[in-house]
């Protein structure tokens, strides 16, 4: 971290930064998963993935998801070309619908993707591990980044013989980060007891802290 030392008479302050990173298991994950499907008559394309969807979604309850932890994040309809000496030629309609499943049940993600695969889902985007209170882990590191930048500035006052003011004359909040942990599968792949490791999440606080002397 940066520090800096101010020995101008008219000003006696140390300026110091501290920063601290706690890990926390997620407790809680987004799955984004869905069904595409192909058809030259766009009307039995639909039908199709229309049929799929409501397979993985009557498994995944069937599971243990509640109906309201499963939302739409994607439909659409898109003709497909293939392309041949220079010339487009219609191929087909894809029918992609994508759906968002919330849990809280993180050691049964690899079992939940198996679930949906085994009833028609071809499509598995992405896990987004997060946990459901963040703020408690990063007030916790906030604190603790405060106890580092009081730390450095004691070592420094000892270090150059002034006697240091405990209470800040100016505390700065820099940054905070608890950024989701994501999980991407850009293809599907057929899936066996599929492992998921979560992992843990980092919590970063920074501060930048005043002291007089």
């Amino acid at each position: 971290m940066n520090q800096r030392y101010n020995a101008r008479n008219d000003e006696h302050t140390l300026k110091v930064s501290g920063s601290e990173t706690l890990q926390a298991a997620p407790d809680q994950a987004t799955i984004t998963l869905g069904v595409m499907t192909e058809n030259e008559d766009p009307q039995q394309a639909q039908q199709a993935n229309s049929q799929a969807i409501a397979n993985v979604i009557a498994s995944l309850k069937s599971a243990g998801i509640p109906e309201e932890h499963m939302k739409t994040s994607e439909y659409r309809i898109d003709p497909q070309y293939d392309y041949i000496d220079g010339k487009e030629l219609f191929k087909s309609y894809k029918v992609q619908h994508i759906i968002q499943v919330q849990t809280t049940d993180i050691e049964k993600i690899g079992s939940l993707l198996d679930t949906a695969v085994k009833s028609g889902a071809n499509t598995v985007t992405s896990i987004r591990f997060s946990l459901s209170n963040p703020e408690a882990y990063y007030n916790q590191a906030l604190s603790l980044a405060l106890n580092n930048a009081y730390e450095k500035a004691l070592s420094m006052a000892q270090t150059i013989g002034i006697s240091l003011n405990p209470i800040p004359n100016q505390v700065e909040e820099v940054s905070e980060t608890a950024s989701p942990m994501l999980y991407q599968s850009s293809s599907f792949a057929k899936m066996a007891a599929t492992p998921i490791q979560p992992g843990e999440l980092n919590i970063t606080a920074s501060v930048r802290v005043e002291y007089t002397y």
